[in-house]
């Protein structure tokens, strides 16, 4: 399914045609086919669908560390072919360092940008640190931070070094409840204040619904796009609010019209 971008809002990435397949021990795996797929400036894009349909290879795919068998990813019109600082990302697990403390952690990734001068990193990494309220936190332990703080610490790192596109594979997704939906406020927060492009991929369109500008539905493997929803809500969204909760319904909805006979019965 192509998508297309209005005129004058060139793509921040587009992806175009991409098929992927994976040898599995007895098998091949198609995981992805024929996908294409155009994110604008500063949109925050919610890729959706069930387990094993290619979301999160399709989120690697763009990040550069895997590559297509067929079609290709453009970002700001150039090829990728390979990470790159331009493409950070979020994973559902922090990886933060445990042998740095907090500040360290955010200034690793900034100690990799030569133009920044030492005053200019420890800067740079003060506001990201304030941006997700851990600017009390400075000198703490990984090990001494709860499941949300880290999570921020993440992604306090993966916006430091200023990326052009930030791609978040579930990131909330082992958190509590209370602490999923503080994240949030908070993500939606920084997302208003930053306008950083953003490709999330989740599972929950409850959670799509709440963050997404715009919600791709993939079908069960091999990844297709199905259907794409508009989500014009004013920000900040509340996750449990009823206007948000008639997107999601509408989105799961589609969800199961698209799943395989066996697989809605257990979804229903």
């Amino acid at each position: 399914m192509n998508e297309e971008i209005p005129t004058g809002s060139p793509a921040k990435v587009a992806v175009e045609d991409v098929s992927k397949t994976f040898r599995a021990r007895h098998d091949l795996v198609q995981a992805l086919d024929h996908v294409s797929l155009q994110v604008r400036e500063g949109e925050f894009v919610c890729l959706v669908g069930p387990s094993g349909c290619g979301k999160t290879t399709l989120l690697n795919i763009i990040a550069g560390l895997d590559t297509p068998d067929s079609g290709r990813v453009l970002a700001d019109g150039k090829p990728v072919t390979g990470a790159g600082s331009d493409r950070l990302v979020m994973f559902q697990e922090p990886a933060l360092f445990p042998w740095l403390d907090v500040r360290s952690n955010v200034l690793f990734g900034l100690n990799l940008k030569p133009n920044l001068g030492k005053a200019e990193r420890l800067e740079v990494a003060q506001y990201y640190l304030q941006l997700v309220g851990l600017e009390k936190f400075l000198h703490a332990n990984v090990h001494e931070l709860s499941g949300g703080m880290k999570q921020r610490l993440a992604l306090a790192r993966a916006l430091a070094p200023n990326p052009r596109v930030l791609l978040m594979d579930e990131p909330f997704g082992s958190l509590d409840a209370l602490t999923r939906d503080q994240l949030y406020g908070d993500l939606q927060s920084i997302w208003a204040q930053r306008r950083r492009t953003v490709v999330f991929v989740t599972h929950n369109a409850r959670e799509a619904a709440c963050l997404g500008d715009r919600v791709v539905l993939f079908s069960p493997r091999p990844g297709r796009i199905q259907e794409q929803f508009e989500i014009r809500l004013a920000r900040p969204r509340d996750i449990n609010s009823v206007e948000l909760a008639s997107h999601a319904t509408e989105i799961t909805r589609a969800l199961k019209r698209h799943l395989k006979p066996e697989l809605r019965e257990v979804a229903e």
